[in-house]
Protein backbone atom coordinates (compact mmCIF):
# COMPACT_ATOMS: atom_id res chain seq x y z
CA UNK A 1 0.00 0.00 0.00
CA UNK A 2 2.78 2.39 0.92
CA UNK A 3 4.59 1.70 -2.38
CA UNK A 4 1.43 2.41 -4.38
CA UNK A 5 0.97 5.73 -2.55
CA UNK A 6 4.55 6.74 -3.32
CA UNK A 7 4.13 5.80 -7.00
CA UNK A 8 0.88 7.80 -7.29
CA UNK A 9 2.46 10.83 -5.60
CA UNK A 10 5.47 10.63 -7.93
CA UNK A 11 3.21 10.44 -11.00
CA UNK A 12 1.27 13.49 -9.83
CA UNK A 13 4.54 15.37 -9.34
CA UNK A 14 5.70 14.34 -12.81
CA UNK A 15 2.43 15.50 -14.38
CA UNK A 16 2.64 18.83 -12.57
CA UNK A 17 6.15 19.47 -13.94
CA UNK A 18 5.10 19.18 -17.59
CA UNK A 19 3.97 22.68 -18.52
CA UNK A 20 2.29 23.26 -21.89
CA UNK A 21 2.96 26.97 -22.22
CA UNK A 22 4.89 26.62 -25.50
CA UNK A 23 3.70 23.24 -26.81
CA UNK A 24 2.45 23.78 -30.37
CA UNK A 25 1.78 20.22 -31.47
CA UNK A 26 1.39 16.64 -30.34
CA UNK A 27 0.19 13.40 -31.87
CA UNK A 28 -0.04 9.74 -30.93
CA UNK A 29 2.87 7.72 -32.22
CA UNK A 30 1.42 4.24 -31.66
CA UNK A 31 -1.50 2.34 -30.12
CA UNK A 32 -0.04 2.33 -26.55
CA UNK A 33 -0.33 6.11 -26.19
CA UNK A 34 3.25 7.23 -26.84
CA UNK A 35 3.36 10.75 -28.30
CA UNK A 36 5.57 13.00 -30.34
CA UNK A 37 5.44 16.52 -28.86
CA UNK A 38 6.57 19.74 -30.50
CA UNK A 39 7.57 22.85 -28.57
CA UNK A 40 8.10 26.33 -29.89
CA UNK A 41 11.24 27.87 -28.37
CA UNK A 42 12.28 31.48 -28.44
CA UNK A 43 15.85 32.43 -27.72
CA UNK A 44 15.85 35.03 -24.90
CA UNK A 45 18.87 36.81 -26.43
CA UNK A 46 17.93 36.68 -30.13
CA UNK A 47 14.81 38.44 -31.42
CA UNK A 48 13.35 37.26 -34.74
CA UNK A 49 14.36 33.59 -34.51
CA UNK A 50 12.19 30.67 -33.42
CA UNK A 51 13.04 26.99 -33.00
CA UNK A 52 10.73 23.99 -33.01
CA UNK A 53 11.86 21.07 -30.88
CA UNK A 54 10.25 17.65 -31.23
CA UNK A 55 10.68 14.90 -28.66
CA UNK A 56 9.18 11.57 -27.58
CA UNK A 57 6.83 11.33 -24.59
CA UNK A 58 6.05 7.83 -23.29
CA UNK A 59 2.41 6.99 -22.65
CA UNK A 60 0.88 5.34 -19.59
CA UNK A 61 0.61 1.86 -21.14
CA UNK A 62 4.23 1.94 -22.33
CA UNK A 63 5.32 2.85 -18.81
CA UNK A 64 3.21 0.04 -17.31
CA UNK A 65 4.48 -2.51 -19.84
CA UNK A 66 8.16 -1.65 -19.76
CA UNK A 67 8.59 -0.21 -16.28
CA UNK A 68 11.05 2.65 -15.93
CA UNK A 69 8.15 4.95 -15.01
CA UNK A 70 10.08 8.18 -14.65
CA UNK A 71 12.05 8.46 -17.89
CA UNK A 72 11.49 9.44 -21.52
CA UNK A 73 13.87 8.53 -24.37
CA UNK A 74 16.64 10.94 -25.33
CA UNK A 75 15.44 11.36 -28.92
CA UNK A 76 14.87 14.89 -30.19
CA UNK A 77 15.00 16.95 -33.36
CA UNK A 78 15.26 20.72 -33.83
CA UNK A 79 14.54 23.14 -36.67
CA UNK A 80 15.03 26.91 -36.42
CA UNK A 81 14.16 29.81 -38.72
CA UNK A 82 14.05 33.58 -38.97
CA UNK A 83 10.58 34.98 -38.28
CA UNK A 84 11.24 38.70 -38.48
CA UNK A 85 13.91 41.35 -38.00
CA UNK A 86 16.84 39.80 -36.10
CA UNK A 87 18.32 41.56 -33.08
CA UNK A 88 21.24 39.89 -31.35
CA UNK A 89 21.55 40.95 -27.73
CA UNK A 90 24.48 40.20 -25.42
CA UNK A 91 25.30 36.59 -26.45
CA UNK A 92 28.26 34.40 -25.53
CA UNK A 93 30.52 34.25 -28.59
CA UNK A 94 32.94 31.51 -27.56
CA UNK A 95 32.96 28.06 -29.21
CA UNK A 96 30.77 26.48 -26.53
CA UNK A 97 28.04 29.11 -26.93
CA UNK A 98 25.33 29.09 -24.31
CA UNK A 99 22.33 27.06 -23.29
CA UNK A 100 18.93 28.52 -24.19
CA UNK A 101 16.58 25.73 -23.06
CA UNK A 102 16.49 22.59 -20.93
CA UNK A 103 13.79 20.16 -19.88
CA UNK A 104 13.88 17.12 -17.60
CA UNK A 105 13.30 13.82 -19.39
CA UNK A 106 13.48 11.76 -16.21
CA UNK A 107 12.87 12.25 -12.53
CA UNK A 108 16.54 12.88 -11.74
CA UNK A 109 19.39 12.77 -14.28
CA UNK A 110 18.26 12.92 -17.89
CA UNK A 111 17.79 16.33 -19.50
CA UNK A 112 17.03 17.49 -23.02
CA UNK A 113 18.83 20.76 -23.75
CA UNK A 114 19.32 23.29 -26.56
CA UNK A 115 22.53 25.29 -26.97
CA UNK A 116 23.13 28.26 -29.31
CA UNK A 117 26.53 28.81 -30.92
CA UNK A 118 27.43 31.67 -33.28
CA UNK A 119 29.68 30.76 -36.22
CA UNK A 120 31.44 33.99 -37.13
CA UNK A 121 33.03 32.52 -40.31
CA UNK A 122 29.68 31.64 -41.90
CA UNK A 123 27.74 34.38 -40.09
CA UNK A 124 25.16 31.94 -38.79
CA UNK A 125 23.51 30.83 -35.58
CA UNK A 126 23.61 27.11 -34.79
CA UNK A 127 21.13 25.51 -32.41
CA UNK A 128 21.97 22.01 -31.12
CA UNK A 129 19.43 19.90 -29.23
CA UNK A 130 21.05 17.14 -27.18
CA UNK A 131 20.59 14.79 -24.29
CA UNK A 132 22.78 15.11 -21.21
CA UNK A 133 22.57 11.33 -20.71
CA UNK A 134 25.03 9.25 -22.70
CA UNK A 135 23.22 6.42 -24.54
CA UNK A 136 25.22 3.66 -26.24
CA UNK A 137 28.44 5.66 -25.91
CA UNK A 138 27.10 8.91 -27.38
CA UNK A 139 24.77 11.78 -26.59
CA UNK A 140 21.87 11.96 -29.04
CA UNK A 141 21.72 15.31 -30.85
CA UNK A 142 20.23 17.32 -33.69
CA UNK A 143 21.47 20.55 -35.35
CA UNK A 144 19.72 23.46 -37.04
CA UNK A 145 21.34 26.53 -38.57
CA UNK A 146 19.92 30.03 -39.08
CA UNK A 147 21.92 31.97 -41.70
CA UNK A 148 22.46 35.66 -40.98
CA UNK A 149 24.63 36.42 -44.03
CA UNK A 150 23.09 39.05 -46.29
CA UNK A 151 20.29 39.79 -43.87
CA UNK A 152 19.67 42.92 -41.90
CA UNK A 153 20.74 42.09 -38.36
CA UNK A 154 21.03 44.49 -35.43
CA UNK A 155 23.88 43.62 -33.07
CA UNK A 156 23.52 45.14 -29.61
CA UNK A 157 27.31 45.07 -29.00
CA UNK A 158 28.43 45.37 -32.62
CA UNK A 159 28.87 42.53 -35.08
CA UNK A 160 31.84 40.26 -34.30
CA UNK A 161 34.44 39.77 -37.03
CA UNK A 162 36.39 36.66 -38.04
CA UNK A 163 40.00 36.68 -36.90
Amino acid sequence: MKTASIAIAALCLLAACGGKDNEVGEFKNDWVGNEIKIKSLTDPKIDGVICHLSYFDRGFWDRVGKGNWFENPSNSSISCLQTGPVTVHNIDLDKSGEEVFDQNQSLIFKQLAVRRIYDVDSDSLMYVSFSRKITNGSAKMSLSTVPLYGREVTWERGKPTAE
